[in-house]
């Protein structure tokens, strides 16, 4: 589904991203740790288009189509879904009409016939009521007033709603309390671990992995993979730390 092959990027002529290949099949959930400075976020922001992030080398590819010869807006159309680590405030435009107008945008782009609102409603009170979000939220400005895991969960309402065959989730455990952890990723569970999606997963810490089982765990450094296995990977680096495994560390 996703395959990623010797990437190179850099930001400001920096050299981040040194040579990375991961693949992750149709109906697998992959996460991807690592230390700060690893590489984690570029690696998101390359895949779902972000400016200034160039690449130098290798390649991705999604569903068999060049991924990086697309632009943002139609990665998205073919289904690529980025979650941030910090969801951005959009004053001045309601979360319903930004949602509503992203995903007729993208029907369009796939010669479907867009959504009326009362469908679109019904709709995303679904998804609220599945992420335990006061749909009364999504009257509001998108995420203008929000605590943190209100954004998150109003984030993982955005997914539902657009129902991706892949999501690239970068860090979406970040300031999430202990119940919000368990409801976005039980969200998570059951808007894409279906066997016709996929999702990377990236986290610094093993604490969401309780909620979502990963097939693989990678760990990035150095703007590279450097270690692969199943989920007790996870579960020793919380232990041990990226110390114990000085050479996926300083490799």
């Amino acid at each position: 589904m996703l395959q990623i092959t010797d990437l190179h990027a850099t930001i400001a002529d920096k050299p981040i991203l040194k040579g990375l290949s991961l693949t992750v099949a149709t109906g697998e959930i992959h996460a991807i740790m690592g230390p700060n400075g690893a590489g984690k976020s570029t690696l998101s922001y390359v895949l779902g288009g972000r400016p200034g992030y160039e690449v130098t080398g290798g390649s991705a590819t999604f569903n068999g189509e060049d991924l990086l010869a697309l632009d943002p807006h139609e990665r998205a159309a073919a289904g690529l879904f980025l979650g941030f680590q910090y969801p951005v405030e959009i004053p001045g435009v309601s979360s319903l009409q930004f949602l509503r107008e992203a995903l007729n945008s993208q029907r369009k782009a796939r010669g479907e016939d867009p959504l009326t609102g009362g469908e679109f409603l019904k709709l995303a009170r679904e998804k609220a009521a599945l992420l335990k979000l006061d749909p009364e939220l999504l009257k509001r400005h998108v995420n203008v007033g929000f605590s943190g895991g209100e954004k998150k969960r109003a984030e993982m309402v955005q997914m539902g709603i657009l129902d991706p065959a892949f999501a690239v989730l970068d860090e979406t455990d970040s300031g999430l309390d202990i119940d919000a952890l368990r409801v976005v990723g039980e969200g998570i569970n059951a808007i894409m671990r279906r066997p016709d999606k996929g999702v990377l997963l990236i986290t610094h810490y093993q604490r969401l992995l309780d909620y979502v089982r990963p097939d693989r765990v990678h760990i990035l450094s150095r703007g590279r993979i450097v270690r692969s296995g199943g989920p007790e990977l996870a579960r020793q680096l919380e232990a041990e730390g990226y110390e114990s495994l000085s050479g996926a560390v300083t490799a």
